[in-house]
């Protein structure tokens, strides 16, 4: 199935939303527009979870588990960019949608602190977008230079990079440099999730099931 055979069918399900959905289907103008920013922030705030989820306790631990390390390596530096990109537009549609819900002179505190929830999640992944992963990239291509001249880098896992940087000092360098970027990285998508966490509480306390 094509993207775009995909895309078609996402689409059909949100259209059959609003025909059977009364309270989607109000004949007001300003109804109407209420219920698609609240149904933008839903499905932007739940993909950018869903993916932050996936990509930082699923998905990359069973590829590192079950990839030899460099294809491992290069696979990420070909997701990540795309990921924290899918993240910066969700945040950023979310943003737009909540500020125009609650405007920042009518919220309440609450509602003014969810927005900091979302923006300082916005921020942390466009660190990660623009500073740390680009860094991390080409930490790790500079190292798997040293390490293809090394005969390394095609086991699954860190062992042999361990045993030769205890030889290597130009691999030992190299690994706690890319080990602090890396950290890096890593600390500011788990804030970016963790603000992202803040904010499905208060989303879950708004839900009447």
């Amino acid at each position: 199935m094509g993207w775009i055979t995909r895309f078609v069918v996402v689409v059909a399900f949100l259209a059959a939303g609003a025909v059977f959905l009364p309270e989607s289907s109000s004949s007001d103008a300003d109804g109407a527009l209420v219920v698609s920013l609240k149904l933008g922030h839903l499905l932007c705030f739940a993909t950018a979870w869903g993916a932050a989820l996936w990509a930082t306790f699923i998905g990359g631990i069973i590829m590192f588990k079950n990839l030899p390390r460099h294809q491992f390596g290069n696979l990420q530096s070909k997701m990540f960019p795309a990921y924290f990109s899918l993240i910066a537009v969700c945040n950023a549609i979310s943003i737009m949608a909540f500020s125009y819900l609650h405007p920042w002179r009518n919220s309440t505190s609450t509602e003014k602190l969810q927005l900091g929830f979302l923006a300082s999640s916005m921020l942390f992944n466009l660190s990660n977008l623009f500073i740390f992963t680009p860094m991390t990239i080409n930490m790790m291509k500079r190292r798997h230079k040293v390490e293809r001249e090394a005969n390394i880098g095609e086991e699954i896992g860190w062992s042999k990079n361990v045993e030769v940087a205890k030889a290597n000092p130009q691999l030992a360098a190299m690994n706690k440099k890319f080990g602090m970027i890396h950290g890096l990285s890593s600390l500011a998508n788990i804030f970016s999730f963790g603000s992202l966490a803040l904010h499905s509480w208060y989303l879950a306390g708004k839900l009447l099931l």
